[in-house]
């Protein structure tokens, strides 16, 4: 899996590339816990990239939403495909995470 960080306006985007499975999922955690470390409280995760999602990837979005609550957070994904999606609706997130067609859809709300 491959994992690029950039900063767009007052928030932090990460371009995944690749399956998030269980061996990937520590790594993309740790991003993810090092945006937030370096005082980024606004994450979006963009999975044009990525193809495959398991549920060690999904621990680790619960996990980063969970940390991402205070007041002026924001955790979104965007670009995901039809069947990364389709495994989010089946485990009920899509009513937990604001999901996004494109990335300037996602920045523009924030």
């Amino acid at each position: 899996m491959e994992i690029t960080t950039v900063t767009r306006g007052n928030g932090t985007v990460l371009s995944l590339a690749g399956r998030i499975d269980t061996v990937a999922a520590p790594m993309l955690e740790q991003a993810i816990n090092r945006v937030m470390e370096s005082g980024s409280r606004k994450i979006l995760l963009d999975f044009s990239g990525v193809s495959y999602i398991s549920s060690g990837g999904l621990r680790v979005f619960l996990a980063a939403a969970k940390k991402l609550k205070g007041p002026g957070d924001r955790f979104g994904l965007c670009c995901l495909h039809a069947d990364v999606l389709k495994i989010f609706r089946l485990a009920g997130f899509t009513s937990i995470f604001s999901i996004y067609e494109t990335e300037g859809e996602a920045l523009a709300g924030w």
